[in-house]
């Protein structure tokens, strides 16, 4: 039997993370959570990454957490959840969500913890800590209520119901939502499309639009030294793709 894991690739600037456990819905075991902050601290270091993509394998992204591998007490299983989401919302590139099947408990705290969420018809949604009498993280409820505001947070969080991808996308909880089988075809042509783009305007939109308000000069004087601006100006009067230099992940 296939040992569930996170896989990863690398290819023409895109990083895709795969969750894997495939006899649980790719339940993501206590080793899947732990492991996922030293797997992508290489990656947003790495130049050759421009853009991360999680998903999960085969019809499935992931159903949550495997609660027959969590024998650590609640609140260390909380955790481990917690510093896992925390280290991807932290990723300094832009991240996508490309999500089929099922997207419930733990697997919906990562796809909100990414920066934008594909989904493909009939993916179900559903936070689902009402269901276990567990109470959800408050830094996972905040960012759930950035994204759908309270009164759709409520409705998932009281109810633990699942919710299709039409709703999911009415709600704000994903940004697009695909034919079957165009999925894949539509993340890695977006992706491509966020490769030939700035990373010093991608760099510096994530922080500012994750409430950062203390940056402003350091990013001022980053696009002054970056070269991109000059770039993508003479490019645009030339009628050329630009050639973006810049490579900075943003600092502290």
């Amino acid at each position: 039997m296939e040992q569930p894991q996170l896989e990863q690739s690398v290819a023409d600037g895109v990083a895709t993370v795969v969750i894997s456990n495939p006899a649980k819905r790719n339940a993501m075991t206590a080793a899947m959570w732990r492991a996922l902050p030293g797997l992508l601290a290489p990656l947003a270091a790495d130049p050759a990454v421009r853009v991360l993509v999680l998903t999960g394998a085969g019809a499935t992204f992931c159903a949550g957490a495997d609660i027959s591998s969590l024998s650590e007490p609640g609140d260390e299983q909380q955790s481990l959840a917690v510093r896992a989401e925390e280290a991807l919302a932290a990723f300094p590139k832009p991240t996508l969500a490309a999500v089929r099947g099922y997207c419930v408990g733990g697997g919906s705290q990562l796809a909100a913890a990414c920066d934008l969420r594909f989904a493909e018809e009939g993916a179900l949604f559903g936070i689902t800590p009402a269901k276990l009498g567990i109470v959800y993280p408050s830094s996972s409820t905040r960012r759930l209520v950035s994204l759908v505001g309270p009164s759709a947070a409520k409705y998932l969080l009281f109810s633990a119901e699942l919710v299709d991808a039409d709703r999911a996308l009415r709600t704000g909880l994903v940004d697009e939502v695909l034919p079957t089988g165009e999925l894949g075809k539509r993340v890695a042509e977006f992706a491509r499309t966020l490769v030939s783009r700035s990373q010093l305007t991608q760099a510096a939109a994530k922080e500012f639009a994750e409430g950062r308000t203390d940056r402003d000069a350091y990013w001022a004087e980053q696009a002054r030294g970056s070269g991109d601006t000059a770039e993508g100006i003479a490019a645009f009067l030339e009628r050329r793709a630009p050639r973006f230099t810049y490579g900075g992940a943003g600092g502290a």
